[in-house]
């Protein structure tokens, strides 16, 4: 096509437009992307607000209050609770978490509640929906070999998730959905009063230790778990979830690592 007849017919350059790819106009001068811009003049206030020191110090992680009316209704349901069986009716009497209405199943627990060991990981799954218990599928089977590499099955350790019901899609809890569980699951830690804490995935981690920090950071590291009413701090010890696992193999060398310290202090413990 002549660039006369673009020239004097409008449909013409605009059909030349639209095959050549441009379909939305942006301003009708040309702009330099690669010029440099001029520095926008500084605000008033922004020069007299003071500046924080380069190397502040980080403030302190607190353990935040549940955000809810459904988190404060769980704190009082949990609180109530004073055995394993009633925890778990208060978890399945329990309609403030949005999460409940999607799944199949409420995953509560399973092992050995008289266990030295306590597991938690992170919500279910797709399997552990179906079941109703945690760490059944394909990581939960990875879940079992590693910890029968340090001598335990669910014969000797109890197991849960942070999250009592599988989200949708296997999508990522909300900070809501998770603050309308913590109180559960911190009084299922009372409760089991375990010698050995091992958190298993971020999620977990986080939340537990309320450290923001990701698991690749929180692993390998023995922190104190302790809330208001246990009568003794629980060492705890944060290590990669087995479905990370199973998607970075490499990765396993330092999940031993923390089996490892894991049975050394409960070995310990135990004399």
């Amino acid at each position: 096509m002549s660039l006369e007849t673009l020239s004097s017919s409008p449909a013409a350059l605009l059909r030349w437009y639209l095959d050549a790819g441009v379909d939305e106009a942006i301003g009708d001068a040309p702009m330099d992307r690669f010029a440099i811009p001029a520095a926008a003049p500084a605000s008033p206030v922004a020069a007299e607000a003071p500046r924080a020191p380069a190397h502040a110090p980080a403030a302190p992680v607190v353990r935040a209050a549940a955000p809810s009316a459904a988190g404060a209704t769980a704190a009082h349901l949990a609180a109530g609770a004073t055995t394993l069986d009633e925890l778990r009716a208060a978890v399945m009497a329990f309609d403030g978490c949005g999460l409940k209405q999607f799944a199949s199943n409420t995953v509560f627990s399973d092992g050995n509640p008289q266990s030295r060991l306590m597991v938690i990981g992170e919500a279910p799954g797709e399997e552990e929906d179906r079941q109703g218990k945690p760490f059944v599928g394909v990581s939960g089977r990875l879940l079992d070999r590693m910890l029968a590499s340090i001598g335990y099955d669910r014969s000797n350790f109890y197991i849960t998730n942070a999250m009592f019901w599988r989200p949708p899609g296997n999508r990522k809890p909300t900070a809501e959905e998770v603050a309308q569980c913590l109180p559960f699951v911190e009084r299922h830690i009372a409760l089991v009063d375990p010698a050995v804490l091992l958190f298993v995935g971020g999620l977990a981690a986080s939340t537990l230790l309320a450290n923001p920090q990701g698991i690749t950071r929180l692993r390998g590291k023995w922190n104190d778990f302790a809330i208001p009413g246990m009568p003794r701090p629980i060492p705890a010890m944060a290590t990669f979830h087995p479905a990370y696992l199973l998607r970075t193999p490499q990765h396993k060398r330092l999940t031993w690592r923390d089996l490892l310290a894991v049975k050394q202090r409960l070995d310990e413990s135990a004399t």
